[in-house]
């Protein structure tokens, strides 16, 4: 895949598939997509152009992943890791207490990497760091680990 900066718009990510298909994104800077795919006889002629919103173009990336894809999931890596955001209800047990009160590497192998409280993001949160309702949590770690760490962060 190759990526050109397309100034004032955003980005243009091209992909040539295995059958000698090629497709484009074009990544618009207020969120949309415009996917297009090309013809087969002429690479340079457009068969299909679709323009997506933000969210269906979320939604072409949920049918796009594996079947284990939550919309939460941040990313993966050949090591086993995934990173994923966790919403802390305001009704959850843990609104109020403090994040060691949790132990979640004890418990589960995650690390807490950062906290998102409205606009401000809060990196490597300690122990003492009090959790409030509305919070997100930025976790890493196996796929088993931020599934359990979702099941005790979301007990109320």
């Amino acid at each position: 895949m190759s990526r050109t900066p397309l100034p004032g718009i955003g980005s243009r990510y091209d992909l040539t598939t295995r059958e000698r298909r090629r497709l484009s994104v074009v990544a618009h800077r207020d969120g949309s997509r415009t996917l297009s795919a090309y013809r087969e006889d002429d690479a340079d002629a457009c068969a299909l152009s679709v323009r997506l919103s933000p969210g269906e173009a979320d939604s072409l990336i949920d049918a796009l992943m594996p079947t284990h894809h939550s919309p939460n999931l941040l990313s993966t890596t050949g090591l086993g890791l995934v990173a994923e955001r966790i919403m802390l209800s305001a009704t959850s047990h843990w609104n109020g207490r403090l994040l060691g009160d949790t132990q979640m590497r004890t418990r589960t192998g995650v690390s807490i990497v950062a906290v998102l409280r409205r606009a401000e993001a809060i990196p490597s949160p300690g122990p003492d760091f009090r959790l409030a309702g509305g919070d997100t949590l930025i976790v890493i770690g196996t796929l088993e680990g931020v599934e359990a760490a979702a099941v005790i962060l979301g007990r109320e």
